[in-house]
């Protein structure tokens, strides 16, 4: 609006009216011109971010309340367990205890029903099947993303009583999972002996942070044995992209990007990295691969600040929860030093517009895309349907904007000649352009 009337009273400038003042390069400073963005662009404020994460909390609150057998979402799902860590990581960048109250009230609620339905399961009665996958995990996406939030919930308070869960948990993820023959984890399906990507996510954390949680380095050696497994066969070091899945018997094999499951990796990357010793000796490759896996991404972001579905396919519609998710481990990234700020925190900021742009009035997170089995041809992935009641949006979604508050406290951005810089200090001046320094000269 004041660029708006600056460039209003220059026109009238002379006395002459609007309508009969050229706009021109002499008589107007058309660099200072605004920008028709799609998506809100330029440095976001705390508070900003803020109000965007609390119109989610909200909403979340009451379509899924801390009660078996209510409201919109499964509290059991993997999912979930990715909101749980979101809402951990919220209530500590923002202060807002609401955020950390909501994770611990409902997996307080499931460690406090599990010995029920674990003793009614035994005699083989039929039990709610939310509760099944709590008692009697039956694969990765039932275990692994839910126990690793028990587990931070844990190391923050060792009064909860989390732990037979977590133990549950994690049992299932490093005894009972179907693995390779070289022990990478796998399923049986759609073929024999595929490994899913989204199964970095849903095992290898859990296994990192059992290594935190207990002390023992065997965790650690199996995190990180799986990343390199994984790595070696998903991979593709020339895009510095994972393919979404692997078979065995397949030759040649495709490579299908697909976002999600590319924030799946990234995210299993931060994650173990979060947690894993420094002087580890796996700790070098883990860092190199996700600094790897961040430069392929950057050149892929698109005008207004998403990711597609497929991420090297432009005529694949533009989806929000590889963009949160993105957007949450560049951020992290940033903040914990392994990348550099002022080459990606613009990214960053801009994946946020993305991702804020995608939240509605009521709270809810929109154009996620549905829940994805593994496809090789692009009409699978291209045509899976989106929809605000898909909950792989608002845990990525909560995680990126903690972690942007993190950014935005801990960096200093600063919009220098309308472009979003990051800055290693604090820029002492309020001028539309200046010079690194905050000086004016020239």
């Amino acid at each position: 609006m004041v660029r708006k009337c600056i460039l209003m009273t220059l026109l009238s400038i002379g006395g002459l009216s609007v309508q009969a003042q050229q706009v021109n390069d002499s008589n107007t400073p058309l660099h200072l011109m605004q920008p028709q963005y799609q998506t809100p662009y330029g440095v976001s404020t705390v508070q900003q971010v803020k109000q965007k994460m609390d119109l989610m909390l909200r909403y979340l609150e009451v379509a899924s309340p801390a009660a078996l057998g209510k409201g919109d979402f499964r509290l059991t799902s993997y999912e979930w367990g990715v909101t749980y860590s979101a809402m951990l990581a919220a209530g500590e960048a923002t202060g807002d205890k609401a955020y950390s109250d909501y994770a611990i009230k409902r997996m307080n609620l499931l460690a406090s029903e599990a010995p029920r339905y674990a003793e009614r399961h035994r005699k083989g009665e039929k039990i709610d099947p939310l509760m099944r996958k709590v008692v009697d995990p039956h694969a990765l996406d039932d275990a692994g993303a839910v126990c690793s939030a028990m587990i931070k919930a844990t190391l923050k308070d060792k009064t909860l009583k989390l732990r037979d869960c977590i133990d549950r948990y994690a049992d299932y993820v490093i005894n009972k999972e179907y693995r390779l023959s070289d022990g990478t984890f796998a399923r049986l399906r759609p073929h024999k002996n595929t490994v899913w990507l989204d199964d970095m996510f849903m095992g290898i954390p859990t296994i990192a942070y059992m290594g935190k949680l207990t002390g023992e380095q065997r965790y650690y050696d199996e995190a990180v044995q799986q990343i390199k497994q994984f790595r070696s066969r998903m991979f593709l070091e020339d895009k510095g992209l994972f393919r979404h899945g692997w078979v065995e018997a397949m030759n040649p094999h495709p490579a299908f990007h697909w976002g999600r499951a590319n924030g799946w990796a990234i995210l299993t990357l931060c994650e173990v990295l979060d947690v894993l010793p420094n002087d580890h000796a796996g700790r070098p490759q883990v860092l190199e691969l996700l600094r790897k896996h961040i430069a392929g991404l950057a050149p892929l972001q698109q005008k207004d600040g998403f990711w597609h579905q497929l991420l090297d396919r432009n005529d694949t519609y533009l989806e929000t929860s590889c963009t949160a998710i993105f957007t949450y481990c560049i951020a992290h990234a940033i903040n914990q030093g392994w990348i550099d700020a002022s080459a990606y925190g613009p990214v960053a900021q801009l994946g946020w517009h993305a991702v804020e742009r995608s939240i509605n009035n009521k709270g809810q997170v929109e154009n996620v895309c549905v829940g994805t089995g593994m496809g090789f041809d692009p009409a699978f992935y291209a045509y899976r349907p989106v929809h605000v009641m898909a909950a792989h949006g608002y845990g990525p979604a909560i995680w990126a904007g903690a972690e942007m508050i993190r950014l935005l406290t801990k960096q200093h951005p600063k919009s220098n000649d309308s472009a979003v810089q990051f800055y290693p200090e604090e820029v002492p001046t309020n001028q539309p352009i200046f010079n690194y320094d905050g000086q004016i000269r020239f």
